[in-house]
């Protein structure tokens, strides 16, 4: 098994802190790949970033692993210089958000797969064996948990223990149907495959959420390695606390924004068909007129129910299958949806429903006419024509957005696919080159 060799350390002053994405890399000579790239973002922590790169290589060694320390770096501060001293690669990079310091790392690995974590000796980097085994043995995303590992007293806020972190992970499982245990832990792994297929857009300390709801919704193998969590070093504070007090409140808040946005089925496809079929049944069963059931008796407010739950269920299952079709993490299933809900189908499924709600009420006006354009009763008939008609506009706009869509996605898959092929074709990239 390969073991893990560390770069000799070079003094502080034979690397310099750049405001380019790549200059301080482009310093080194392209090296043969690795297996596991530890792949870390640092802000202003030169208190611990030193011993945390230490920690790495041992975790690297104990592990019998080929690897490398890549550290992802915004610092205004020394800590580029002290993680370079002890061996580790420097991404320096403008300060733009957590997640944005990932995204612009990963052209950068050059391990098969990537663990990630925090640089201020929080989570216990000398102990990398499980990641790996997980890993090798076909799982695509790997989470680190917390609270089934251990916990230092002090390491974690009690709000945040016994009350943020639990609440959004039931939540999350809730939405998502997983069975995590600690969807906020910052120590995880991922195959670089994975993590590219999953190309994160949150820029902040959401893309934690992002990540994980990515690589349920892609149906990635992923499973769950105790961690161990330590309490800040003396001296150092939090980025949570150095933010203010909003910022955990901030941070929670975005998190539940990204697991909102990708849960249309959550939110609007199982609601949507619900009120759907029941707004049908109750306007459906009026269109002949009021009548009496069970004691309770049926007129044309229950049928305005049933118009205004039937419009608002179709419209909300509308927009979950646009959603579908919009992050398209289900190839196979948005080109099923496309096939089925065809633009033919949709345009004639639209003029049959208008036509068909057109009927009756082309006989009201006839009785409005002939009646001195007065209505002498209720039409329940027409009413519900009304629905029908309703219907099919909305299957018309239904079916316009959807194979806009469906167009735009197959254009996105060509271009990912042209990127991937032209990736193949360049081979390893060359840090080296201008």
């Amino acid at each position: 098994m390969p073991t893990s060799r560390r770069p000799a350390r070079r003094s502080a002053g034979e690397r310099l802190v750049s405001a380019s994405a790549s200059e301080l890399l482009a310093e080194e000579p392209a090296r043969e790949s690795v297996e596991v790239s530890i792949l870390v973002p640092c802000l202003n922590e030169e208190l611990t970033v030193g011993e945390f790169v230490d920690w790495c290589w041992e975790g690297l060694a104990a592990a019998r692993v080929s690897g490398e320390v890549l550290i992802v770096d915004s610092s205004e501060d020394r800590s580029p210089i002290i993680a370079a001293a002890h061996g580790a690669r420097v991404l320096s990079v403008p300060r733009r958000g957590l997640g944005r310091a990932y995204i612009d790392a990963i052209p950068h690995l050059r391990g098969d797969m990537a663990i990630l974590g925090d640089c201020d000796l929080t989570y216990d980097f000398r102990e990398l064996e499980g990641f790996i085994a997980a890993v090798r043995g076909g799982h695509d995303f790997v989470m680190g948990t917390r609270t089934k590992g251990a916990i230092e007293p002090g390491a974690m806020p009690a709000l945040h223990r016994y009350f943020g972190s639990p609440l959004t992970t039931l939540l999350f499982n809730l939405i998502y149907g997983t069975r995590f245990s600690d969807i906020h832990c910052g120590m995880r792994a991922i195959t670089r495959e994975a993590l590219e297929r999953i190309e994160l857009e949150s820029p902040g300390w959401e893309y934690a959420s992002e990540m994980i709801l990515k690589a349920r919704k892609l149906r990635m193998r992923t499973t769950e390695v105790p961690v161990r969590f330590w309490k800040d070093r003396a001296g150092r504070e939090s980025h949570l606390k150095r933010g203010g007090w909003r910022t955990p409140w901030i941070a929670g808040w975005d998190s539940l924004r990204v697991m909102f946005l990708y849960a249309p089925d959550f939110f609007l496809l199982r609601p949507g068909a619900v009120l759907l079929a029941l707004g049908l049944l109750l306007a459906g069963a009026l269109a002949g007129g009021p009548f009496t059931a069970l004691g309770v008796g049926f007129n044309l407010h229950w049928m305005l129910l049933g118009i205004v739950a039937a419009t608002v269920g179709y419209g909300a299952l509308q927009f979950a299958l646009l959603a579908r079709v919009f992050y398209d993490f289900d190839r196979r299933r948005s080109d099923r949806l496309l096939a089925t809900l065809t633009y033919n189908r949709g345009v004639l499924a639209s003029a049959l429903l208008v036509a068909a709600g057109a009927i009756p009420n082309a006989v009201l006006l006839v009785h409005w006419l002939s009646n001195d354009l007065h209505l002498l009763a209720i039409q329940y008939s027409s009413v519900f024509g009304l629905l029908l008609v309703i219907l099919g506009f909305q299957t018309f706009g239904f079916t316009l957005l959807l194979h806009m869509l469906g167009a735009g996605s197959r254009r996105r898959r060509g271009q990912r696919g042209a990127r991937s092929a032209a990736g193949r074709r360049a081979g390893p990239l060359d840090l080296s080159s201008p």
